[in-house]
């Protein structure tokens, strides 16, 4: 049976994964920095949910729930994300908050996966998929909102490269774009639900083959550009 780790479980996309995850019969480990606490999802006393506590840019405490997880991870989500400071022009920049959105988007995701990459080799069909976002694609010159973007263009780039460096190992890596959700950051007015992008996840994922490493996707599993 698949065991699927996912960043970010807390809210929103990565809570709604972990459920529908959990419907399928997997082992779910999910991850936030504080416990999960959602009367609503019915996911804490789940025998087969496993919460890991640690801030995905605290590289040691990411090292040491690694060491904490005994079994295989047949995927891995990195899903945790921030949109940013609130100051994010390219002439009105938050610099601190800038850093802090490279920390979260684009630097965990890494350190995540290199953590974790001894429970993947362990598996017969290991799978890495990180949640970028259509916002950081260079076929577009939008300004707004700069310093999210910069991170997902950058994001996107770091798994490419590890996509290239671990498909002699047999795992495959891939970006994707989760859809304007209606979540805390997509917003009441964004034009799917979690429930939506969750599910159309979970199906690349559990597609997901050697054969699309290193591509950029669309929630719904249609290519996008970079």
């Amino acid at each position: 049976m698949t065991t699927i780790l996912i960043t970010g479980t807390n809210r929103g996309i990565g809570l709604e994964m972990a459920k529908q995850a959990l419907a399928k019969g997997w082992t779910v480990y999910g991850s936030a920095r504080d416990v999960v606490n959602d009367p609503d999802a019915h996911i804490c006393s789940h025998p087969k949910f496993h919460d890991l506590v640690f801030d995905v840019t605290d590289h040691a405490a990411v090292r040491a729930a690694a060491k904490s997880v005994s079994e295989p991870i047949d995927i891995l989500i990195n899903n945790a994300g921030i949109i940013g400071p609130e100051r994010q022009s390219v002439l009105d920049m938050d610099f601190d908050g800038f850093a802090r959105t490279l920390a979260v988007n684009t630097l965990a995701p890494l350190a995540v996966s290199q953590a974790f990459l001894p429970h993947l080799e362990r598996s017969s069909s290991p799978r890495i998929l990180t949640v970028s976002s259509w916002m950081g694609s260079l076929s577009h010159a939008k300004s707004d909102r700069i310093a999210y973007r910069a991170s997902k263009a950058a994001v996107n780039k770091v798994m490419q490269g590890l996509a290239t460096d671990l498909q002699p190992r047999g795992i495959a890596v891939v970006m994707l774009h989760p859809g304007w959700v209606r979540t805390d950051m997509g917003g009441a007015g964004a034009d799917i639900a979690p429930e939506q992008s969750a599910a159309g996840i979970l199906r690349l994922a559990e597609g997901l083959t050697l054969e699309g490493t290193g591509r950029f996707y669309n929630w719904d599993g249609a290519l996008l550009d970079w």
